[in-house]
């Protein structure tokens, strides 16, 4: 049986940020999905693509960022990258999009698409991080039987979803409102699936949010 290849790009450069520890979280979850196949951590630059065509699922793990051309390049030098991942995704590739996935690639037209939604600023937000309740529904492969998933995390809320995606988990904000924080999307021509789960490596100590990483990532390489 022929090894499947994972990559998980952490967020550096462009799609970092203070707020979030994008190599301690991509290196607790490259233990988590080891079971799976070789995992590698990768930082979030431009040639980071380069090899795609080997890849059997790839885990986007990066933030916001800067977008100031003197930082880390501009749009035009990261196009190449953007349409590189868009193209592959479409073909049939696997995609995981991991917390912060909703909000990065804002220099990217396809990615929404691709991923199955999007955090928009200004309307998207999140209440203060801690012991959050996520719903899970008992309809899919990724998430049949496992309940709900208790974490100390933070709760996205009005995340806007792409049409064909199929929302499989929620939260409830502040004001008791359902708000959807899992989906898969296959309408784009591969396989997605957004978790807005894992702010920092403390959601990982849950065993059910690790549950639902490998089921997953069980799903998108099936």
């Amino acid at each position: 049986m022929t090894t499947k290849r994972i990559l998980i790009l952490a967020g550096r450069g462009r799609y970092e940020d203070p707020w979030h520890d994008h190599a301690a979280t991509s290196h607790v979850v490259a233990g988590i999905l080891g079971e799976l196949g070789a995992v590698e951590v990768r930082g979030l630059f431009r040639h980071a693509l380069d090899d795609l065509d080997s890849v059997d699922l790839l885990v986007v793990n990066g933030g916001s960022g800067r977008r100031d051309a003197d930082f880390d390049g501009s749009d035009d030098d990261w196009l190449g990258f953007h349409t590189r991942l868009a193209g592959w995704a479409r073909a049939g590739g696997a995609v995981l999009g991991l917390h912060q996935a909703a909000n990065t690639f804002y220099d990217a037209p396809d990615w929404s698409a691709v991923l199955g939604g999007r955090w928009v600023p200004g309307e998207s937000m999140h209440p203060p991080i801690g012991q959050a309740r996520f719903e899970l529904a008992d309809s899919h492969p990724v998430t049949d039987g496992l309940g709900a998933v208790e974490a100390f995390d933070e709760r996205y809320c009005r995340l806007r979803v792409a049409p064909g995606a199929r929302v499989l988990g929620t939260t409830l904000d502040d004001d008791g409102a359902e708000q959807p924080v899992v989906w898969v999307n296959e309408a784009h021509g591969g396989r997605s699936v957004y978790s807005a789960l894992g702010h920092d490596v403390r959601s990982f100590a849950a065993g059910g949010h690790r549950e639902l990483l490998r089921r997953s990532a069980s799903w998108l390489l099936s």
